[in-house]
């Protein structure tokens, strides 16, 4: 099964997530924003969502997780649960 790890920043609207992106694209911290901006528990760890297996999330979430470029921030992306921000650190 495919498994990868990634970091993500959640907000409520898409225009607070372009705004943060633009942060991050001029250098800002990833971890840091998401400490500051995510509404997702994993905020506490800088967004980290740790390791898990492809079908474990949302499908727009997968397929920016086993699709696209690592180490890469890419969004906003929308799902249910808001506008996410999403950086992939590996995957197998």
């Amino acid at each position: 099964m495919a498994r990868a790890s990634a970091y993500h920043i959640l907000v409520k609207t898409k225009d607070e997530a372009l705004s943060i992106k633009k942060k991050l694209d001029k250098g800002d911290n990833f971890q840091k924003l998401a400490k500051q901006h995510s509404t997702c528990p994993s905020r506490r760890k800088g967004g980290d969502l740790g390791e898990f297996e492809k079908g474990d999330m949302v499908k727009a979430f997968d397929d920016v997780v086993f699709k696209r470029p690592i180490l890469e921030v890419h969004g906003p992306i929308k799902t249910q649960f808001g506008y996410h921000l999403i950086k992939t650190v590996y995957r197998s």
